[in-house]
Protein backbone atom coordinates (compact mmCIF):
# COMPACT_ATOMS: atom_id res chain seq x y z
CA UNK A 1 0.00 0.00 0.00
CA UNK A 2 1.15 3.63 -1.32
CA UNK A 3 1.42 6.52 1.51
CA UNK A 4 1.37 10.12 -0.08
CA UNK A 5 1.60 13.03 2.27
CA UNK A 6 -1.81 15.05 2.50
CA UNK A 7 -4.05 12.04 1.58
CA UNK A 8 -5.72 9.56 2.95
CA UNK A 9 -7.74 6.04 1.76
CA UNK A 10 -11.58 4.30 1.10
CA UNK A 11 -14.00 1.66 1.99
CA UNK A 12 -17.34 -0.11 2.54
CA UNK A 13 -16.36 -0.79 6.08
CA UNK A 14 -13.67 0.68 7.80
CA UNK A 15 -11.15 0.02 10.71
CA UNK A 16 -9.81 2.86 12.15
CA UNK A 17 -6.57 2.07 15.15
CA UNK A 18 -4.90 4.79 16.78
CA UNK A 19 -2.37 4.78 19.69
CA UNK A 20 0.22 6.92 21.57
CA UNK A 21 3.55 7.58 19.70
CA UNK A 22 5.29 8.78 22.91
CA UNK A 23 5.89 11.82 21.46
CA UNK A 24 5.58 15.02 23.75
CA UNK A 25 5.04 17.34 20.44
CA UNK A 26 2.97 15.99 17.90
CA UNK A 27 0.77 12.45 18.79
CA UNK A 28 0.50 10.33 16.53
CA UNK A 29 -1.99 7.15 15.86
CA UNK A 30 -2.16 3.78 13.79
CA UNK A 31 -4.50 4.21 11.01
CA UNK A 32 -6.15 0.57 10.29
CA UNK A 33 -9.16 0.61 7.65
CA UNK A 34 -11.16 -2.36 6.98
CA UNK A 35 -14.55 -3.17 4.86
CA UNK A 36 -17.59 -4.53 5.84
CA UNK A 37 -21.40 -4.51 4.58
CA UNK A 38 -24.75 -5.59 5.11
CA UNK A 39 -25.81 -6.76 2.20
CA UNK A 40 -28.20 -6.16 -0.57
CA UNK A 41 -30.39 -8.85 -2.51
CA UNK A 42 -27.65 -9.73 -4.74
CA UNK A 43 -24.81 -12.63 -5.80
CA UNK A 44 -21.93 -9.97 -5.88
CA UNK A 45 -21.72 -6.25 -5.11
CA UNK A 46 -18.03 -5.70 -6.16
CA UNK A 47 -16.46 -2.27 -5.78
CA UNK A 48 -12.72 -1.31 -7.23
CA UNK A 49 -11.27 0.65 -4.65
CA UNK A 50 -8.69 3.23 -5.23
CA UNK A 51 -7.74 5.26 -2.46
CA UNK A 52 -8.83 7.09 0.98
CA UNK A 53 -8.47 9.92 2.66
CA UNK A 54 -8.83 12.00 5.59
CA UNK A 55 -9.01 15.56 6.16
CA UNK A 56 -9.51 18.24 9.08
CA UNK A 57 -8.97 21.75 9.09
CA UNK A 58 -5.18 21.02 8.71
CA UNK A 59 -5.46 19.20 5.77
CA UNK A 60 -5.19 16.21 4.31
CA UNK A 61 -4.08 12.43 4.46
CA UNK A 62 -3.95 9.99 1.87
CA UNK A 63 -3.80 5.90 1.43
CA UNK A 64 -3.47 4.28 -2.07
CA UNK A 65 -5.49 1.05 -0.88
CA UNK A 66 -4.23 -0.62 -4.66
CA UNK A 67 -2.70 -4.30 -4.45
CA UNK A 68 -0.08 -6.53 -6.71
CA UNK A 69 -0.73 -3.03 -9.18
CA UNK A 70 -4.10 -3.02 -9.19
CA UNK A 71 -6.48 -1.81 -7.43
CA UNK A 72 -8.60 -3.63 -4.45
CA UNK A 73 -11.26 -5.39 -5.36
CA UNK A 74 -13.76 -6.29 -2.40
CA UNK A 75 -16.87 -8.31 -3.34
CA UNK A 76 -19.15 -7.18 0.28
CA UNK A 77 -21.40 -9.96 -0.10
CA UNK A 78 -17.91 -12.26 1.15
CA UNK A 79 -17.93 -9.66 4.45
CA UNK A 80 -21.26 -9.88 6.01
CA UNK A 81 -21.92 -9.27 9.68
CA UNK A 82 -18.73 -9.08 11.37
CA UNK A 83 -16.38 -10.20 8.54
CA UNK A 84 -14.56 -7.20 7.30
CA UNK A 85 -11.45 -7.08 4.61
CA UNK A 86 -8.61 -4.48 5.65
CA UNK A 87 -7.89 -1.69 3.30
CA UNK A 88 -5.38 0.47 5.40
CA UNK A 89 -3.13 -1.12 8.07
CA UNK A 90 -1.07 0.06 10.59
CA UNK A 91 -0.65 4.02 9.33
CA UNK A 92 0.41 6.55 11.23
CA UNK A 93 -1.43 9.67 11.59
CA UNK A 94 -1.36 12.82 13.71
CA UNK A 95 -4.29 12.87 16.63
CA UNK A 96 -7.49 14.82 16.07
CA UNK A 97 -10.39 15.28 14.73
CA UNK A 98 -11.35 13.64 10.76
CA UNK A 99 -13.69 13.35 7.97
CA UNK A 100 -13.05 10.64 5.57
CA UNK A 101 -14.29 10.30 2.04
CA UNK A 102 -13.26 7.09 0.12
CA UNK A 103 -12.81 6.55 -3.60
CA UNK A 104 -13.95 3.85 -5.88
CA UNK A 105 -13.67 3.25 -9.88
CA UNK A 106 -17.01 3.57 -11.13
CA UNK A 107 -17.88 1.51 -13.70
CA UNK A 108 -21.08 1.46 -16.24
CA UNK A 109 -19.37 -1.17 -18.44
CA UNK A 110 -22.47 -4.45 -18.07
CA UNK A 111 -19.63 -6.71 -19.80
CA UNK A 112 -16.65 -5.80 -17.30
CA UNK A 113 -15.75 -7.59 -14.13
CA UNK A 114 -12.81 -6.51 -13.65
CA UNK A 115 -14.12 -2.96 -12.22
CA UNK A 116 -16.98 -2.51 -9.61
CA UNK A 117 -19.73 -4.04 -10.70
CA UNK A 118 -22.96 -6.00 -9.54
CA UNK A 119 -24.18 -9.64 -10.39
CA UNK A 120 -28.07 -10.45 -9.43
CA UNK A 121 -29.53 -13.40 -8.21
CA UNK A 122 -30.25 -14.29 -11.56
CA UNK A 123 -27.13 -13.90 -12.75
CA UNK A 124 -27.39 -11.01 -14.73
CA UNK A 125 -24.25 -8.09 -14.83
CA UNK A 126 -24.21 -4.67 -14.43
CA UNK A 127 -21.86 -1.79 -13.80
CA UNK A 128 -21.77 -0.20 -10.77
CA UNK A 129 -21.03 3.68 -9.97
CA UNK A 130 -21.55 6.47 -8.06
CA UNK A 131 -22.54 10.24 -8.87
CA UNK A 132 -20.57 12.13 -6.81
CA UNK A 133 -17.19 13.26 -7.68
CA UNK A 134 -14.15 16.05 -6.85
CA UNK A 135 -11.84 16.48 -4.28
CA UNK A 136 -11.17 15.79 -0.52
CA UNK A 137 -9.58 18.74 1.26
CA UNK A 138 -8.30 19.60 -1.84
CA UNK A 139 -7.01 15.98 -2.34
CA UNK A 140 -8.63 13.08 -4.51
CA UNK A 141 -8.34 11.01 -7.37
CA UNK A 142 -8.75 12.96 -10.58
CA UNK A 143 -9.88 10.07 -13.22
CA UNK A 144 -13.10 10.38 -14.91
CA UNK A 145 -13.96 7.41 -13.81
CA UNK A 146 -13.45 7.97 -10.38
CA UNK A 147 -16.41 8.52 -7.88
CA UNK A 148 -16.16 9.70 -4.14
CA UNK A 149 -17.97 8.06 -1.52
CA UNK A 150 -17.78 10.50 1.72
CA UNK A 151 -18.39 10.73 5.89
CA UNK A 152 -20.16 13.83 7.19
CA UNK A 153 -19.83 12.69 10.60
CA UNK A 154 -16.69 13.60 12.38
CA UNK A 155 -14.69 11.13 14.08
CA UNK A 156 -11.68 11.43 16.71
CA UNK A 157 -8.28 10.25 16.63
CA UNK A 158 -7.27 10.15 20.45
CA UNK A 159 -3.94 8.68 21.72
CA UNK A 160 -4.27 5.20 22.24
CA UNK A 161 -6.55 2.83 20.28
CA UNK A 162 -9.52 3.99 18.09
CA UNK A 163 -10.98 1.20 16.29
CA UNK A 164 -13.82 1.86 14.24
CA UNK A 165 -16.42 0.60 11.34
CA UNK A 166 -17.67 2.36 8.37
CA UNK A 167 -20.16 0.24 7.29
CA UNK A 168 -22.28 0.21 3.86
CA UNK A 169 -25.90 -0.87 4.19
CA UNK A 170 -26.36 -1.74 0.59
CA UNK A 171 -30.48 -2.46 0.98
CA UNK A 172 -30.58 1.57 1.91
CA UNK A 173 -28.00 2.96 -0.53
CA UNK A 174 -27.89 0.71 -3.58
CA UNK A 175 -30.25 1.93 -6.73
CA UNK A 176 -31.19 -0.41 -9.53
CA UNK A 177 -31.20 0.68 -13.08
CA UNK A 178 -33.89 2.60 -14.01
CA UNK A 179 -34.69 4.39 -17.65
CA UNK A 180 -32.19 4.47 -19.69
CA UNK A 181 -29.23 3.35 -17.39
CA UNK A 182 -28.53 -0.06 -17.26
CA UNK A 183 -26.16 -0.09 -14.35
CA UNK A 184 -26.53 0.43 -10.11
CA UNK A 185 -25.71 3.22 -8.42
CA UNK A 186 -24.42 3.67 -4.58
CA UNK A 187 -25.57 7.08 -2.90
CA UNK A 188 -22.33 8.65 -2.01
CA UNK A 189 -23.26 9.43 1.84
CA UNK A 190 -24.91 6.05 3.19
CA UNK A 191 -21.67 4.93 5.13
CA UNK A 192 -22.26 4.56 8.97
CA UNK A 193 -18.88 4.96 10.93
CA UNK A 194 -19.10 2.81 14.10
CA UNK A 195 -16.86 2.98 16.75
CA UNK A 196 -15.96 -0.61 17.57
CA UNK A 197 -14.92 0.12 21.41
CA UNK A 198 -18.75 1.27 21.64
CA UNK A 199 -20.24 -1.99 19.70
CA UNK A 200 -21.48 -5.25 20.22
CA UNK A 201 -23.29 -7.58 17.53
CA UNK A 202 -26.68 -9.47 17.03
CA UNK A 203 -27.63 -12.86 15.26
CA UNK A 204 -30.18 -15.29 15.44
CA UNK A 205 -32.61 -17.87 12.85
CA UNK A 206 -35.63 -17.18 11.29
CA UNK A 207 -37.54 -20.50 11.75
CA UNK A 208 -38.91 -22.72 8.76
CA UNK A 209 -42.17 -21.84 10.29
CA UNK A 210 -41.72 -18.23 10.16
CA UNK A 211 -40.45 -18.32 6.93
CA UNK A 212 -43.48 -20.30 5.57
CA UNK A 213 -45.72 -17.91 7.56
CA UNK A 214 -44.50 -14.47 5.84
CA UNK A 215 -46.68 -14.48 2.42
CA UNK A 216 -43.58 -14.10 0.03
CA UNK A 217 -40.70 -16.30 -0.41
CA UNK A 218 -38.01 -14.21 -1.66
CA UNK A 219 -36.11 -11.31 0.18
CA UNK A 220 -35.65 -12.78 3.50
CA UNK A 221 -33.79 -9.75 5.79
CA UNK A 222 -34.12 -8.39 9.13
CA UNK A 223 -34.29 -5.00 9.87
CA UNK A 224 -32.69 -3.21 12.82
CA UNK A 225 -35.36 -0.54 14.73
CA UNK A 226 -34.99 2.23 17.70
CA UNK A 227 -35.84 0.82 20.55
CA UNK A 228 -40.12 0.20 21.38
CA UNK A 229 -40.82 0.12 17.31
CA UNK A 230 -43.83 -1.85 17.18
CA UNK A 231 -44.25 -4.10 14.35
CA UNK A 232 -47.37 -1.74 13.16
CA UNK A 233 -45.09 1.39 12.97
CA UNK A 234 -42.41 -0.61 11.11
CA UNK A 235 -41.47 1.03 7.88
CA UNK A 236 -39.07 -0.02 4.61
CA UNK A 237 -36.03 2.98 3.91
CA UNK A 238 -38.06 5.13 1.68
CA UNK A 239 -36.97 8.81 1.78
CA UNK A 240 -39.55 10.42 3.83
CA UNK A 241 -40.87 8.60 6.75
CA UNK A 242 -44.07 9.91 7.92
CA UNK A 243 -45.28 9.28 11.74
CA UNK A 244 -46.08 6.98 13.36
CA UNK A 245 -44.22 5.68 11.07
CA UNK A 246 -40.35 4.52 12.37
CA UNK A 247 -37.23 3.77 9.69
CA UNK A 248 -35.06 1.16 10.06
CA UNK A 249 -31.12 1.95 11.28
CA UNK A 250 -30.09 -0.78 8.85
CA UNK A 251 -31.35 -4.81 7.56
CA UNK A 252 -28.93 -7.97 7.27
CA UNK A 253 -29.92 -10.62 4.60
CA UNK A 254 -30.92 -13.71 6.27
CA UNK A 255 -28.98 -16.52 4.46
CA UNK A 256 -30.50 -20.03 3.97
CA UNK A 257 -29.04 -22.37 6.69
CA UNK A 258 -27.90 -25.24 4.55
CA UNK A 259 -27.45 -28.34 6.57
CA UNK A 260 -29.29 -31.75 7.50
CA UNK A 261 -30.37 -30.69 11.18
CA UNK A 262 -31.84 -27.04 11.19
CA UNK A 263 -34.05 -25.81 8.26
CA UNK A 264 -34.56 -21.68 8.30
CA UNK A 265 -32.55 -18.71 8.19
CA UNK A 266 -29.89 -16.69 9.85
CA UNK A 267 -28.61 -13.27 10.05
CA UNK A 268 -25.93 -10.97 11.78
CA UNK A 269 -25.67 -7.49 12.55
CA UNK A 270 -21.55 -7.39 12.94
CA UNK A 271 -21.41 -3.78 14.24
CA UNK A 272 -24.49 -2.34 16.63
CA UNK A 273 -23.69 0.66 18.48
CA UNK A 274 -24.69 -0.14 22.54
CA UNK A 275 -28.31 0.33 23.21
CA UNK A 276 -31.42 -1.32 22.77
CA UNK A 277 -33.45 -2.04 19.98
CA UNK A 278 -36.40 -3.89 18.45
CA UNK A 279 -36.13 -5.87 15.16
CA UNK A 280 -38.44 -6.79 12.39
CA UNK A 281 -38.17 -10.26 10.11
CA UNK A 282 -39.47 -9.51 6.61
CA UNK A 283 -39.70 -11.91 3.52
CA UNK A 284 -40.46 -8.57 1.10
CA UNK A 285 -36.99 -6.96 1.30
CA UNK A 286 -36.65 -7.15 -2.30
CA UNK A 287 -39.26 -4.44 -2.75
CA UNK A 288 -37.91 -1.98 -0.77
CA UNK A 289 -36.72 0.52 -2.71
CA UNK A 290 -35.54 3.34 -0.84
CA UNK A 291 -36.58 5.80 -3.76
CA UNK A 292 -40.38 5.11 -2.94
CA UNK A 293 -42.50 4.50 -0.87
CA UNK A 294 -43.61 1.11 -0.65
CA UNK A 295 -46.51 0.25 1.32
CA UNK A 296 -48.51 -2.29 -1.00
CA UNK A 297 -45.24 -4.56 -1.84
CA UNK A 298 -43.72 -4.49 1.75
CA UNK A 299 -44.06 -5.22 5.14
CA UNK A 300 -42.28 -6.41 8.07
CA UNK A 301 -44.13 -10.04 9.23
CA UNK A 302 -42.94 -10.32 12.82
CA UNK A 303 -41.33 -8.70 15.31
CA UNK A 304 -38.60 -8.95 18.60
CA UNK A 305 -38.32 -6.31 21.04
CA UNK A 306 -36.47 -5.17 23.37
CA UNK A 307 -33.15 -6.00 21.81
CA UNK A 308 -30.50 -4.93 24.17
CA UNK A 309 -26.62 -4.42 23.24
CA UNK A 310 -23.56 -4.14 25.08
CA UNK A 311 -20.00 -3.33 24.29
CA UNK A 312 -19.50 -5.93 27.60
CA UNK A 313 -21.57 -9.12 25.91
CA UNK A 314 -19.79 -8.48 22.35
CA UNK A 315 -23.45 -11.02 20.94
CA UNK A 316 -26.87 -10.72 21.36
CA UNK A 317 -29.23 -13.47 19.91
CA UNK A 318 -32.79 -13.37 19.02
CA UNK A 319 -34.55 -15.65 16.90
CA UNK A 320 -38.11 -15.31 15.07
Amino acid sequence: MKYKKNLFALSLTTLLTACNSGSDDTKMGKFNLAVSDNPADAKVVNISFKQVVLKNYKGAISFDVSEDGGLKNVDLIKVQGSEMEVLVSGQSIPVGEYQMCIYMEKNEDPNNETSSYVKTMNGSIAGLTTNSKGSCGGVGAEDSNTGRLFINKKFTIAAGSNNFVAEFDLLKIMQGPKGNKDYWTLKPTGIELINLSDVGSISGEISINTSIDCRENAGHAVYLYPSDTSLANMSDFRGNVVAPAIAPIASARANAINDDITQGYNYEFGFVVAGSYSLGYTCTAQNDDPELANEENFFIHSAREPIDVTAENPTTVATF
